[in-house]
């Protein structure tokens, strides 16, 4: 909602505002590190021992804390403890439950509902002009996240979503047009177009496992939790994506299978 063009949003925007830091999982090499590490944390203490040069307050944004790794969560934790005076820190989690009780304890929770369908159709329409229809696909993909919301609304992202689909509540596979997507994983482009597909496999997995009976729908959310760690693993030991690919389709063949 901030004007793009007001300095403090540039600032922001391209992280080079003096009184904000950001911590994620860094890239190395072209890869994304599995965790935030305790040489991360230790930034902190001396980003809040400065003064605010701009601003009232001096902002450290974790995201996501699910991905600090024991040493650096330990490292927080003493920050926690002795909060800055002018400081404010905020840790996105997607998963609170993983975060350490001490953490937990330390901290006020602010928690973002999903969005409704009829929001996140608004939220498309208003920012891309997508005609209604293509916004609502859109807003029905999404599973309430309007960054998702967004990201599906080409037209690419929705074919990608119906062949996914396609895979997890149609019949069996077809074996040539799955090596026909599987030959378009090679280089950066390729690692984007499997991400994508993978995404919407899981999207796909998901939903199957929140519609099917109970018994087969424990199955489907079990193999959902496993595809759910695929993309991550993959980028981090190097995988050949078309085997990652092939495997999953195995293990949804499988699940199908059960009855």
């Amino acid at each position: 909602g901030a004007a793009p063009y007001d300095p403090v949003s540039q600032l922001v925007t391209a992280q080079s505002h003096p009184d904000l830091l950001v911590m994620e999982r860094l890239v190395e090499g072209g890869k994304q590190k599995k965790t935030i590490s305790v040489d991360q944390a230790r930034d902190l203490p001396g980003f809040f021992a400065k003064s605010p040069s701009q601003a009232d307050y001096r902002v450290a944004i974790i995201d996501a804390a699910d991905d600090l790794n024991i040493n650096a969560a330990n490292a927080l934790l003493k920050i926690l403890e002795e909060p800055p005076e002018r400081g404010v820190l905020l840790l996105v989690t997607h998963a609170p439950g993983r975060l350490l009780a001490t953490i937990r304890s330390r901290c006020r929770r602010l928690s973002f509902p999903i969005w409704t369908p009829d929001q996140l159709e608004s939220l498309v329409r208003n920012r891309t002009g997508a005609d209604p229809d293509d916004a609502r696909l859109a807003a029905d993909m999404a599973g309430g996240s309007p960054g998702a919301a967004l990201a599906l609304s080409s037209g690419a992202m929705q074919e990608v979503d119906a062949l996914a689909r396609s895979w997890v509540l149609g019949d069996a596979v077809d074996r040539a047009e799955q090596l026909a997507v599987a030959d378009g994983f090679r280089g950066a482009e390729g690692q984007a177009r499997f991400e994508a597909l993978m995404d919407r496999l899981i999207a796909a997995v998901k939903t199957r496992a929140l519609e099917a009976p109970a018994g087969q729908g424990a199955r489907w959310a079990e193999l959902w939790t496993r595809l759910a760690e695929l993309p991550d693993r993959t980028a981090a030991i190097n995988l050949d994506r078309a085997d990652v690919l092939a495997g999953a389709l195995a293990e949804i063949a499988r699940t199908k299978a059960l009855r």
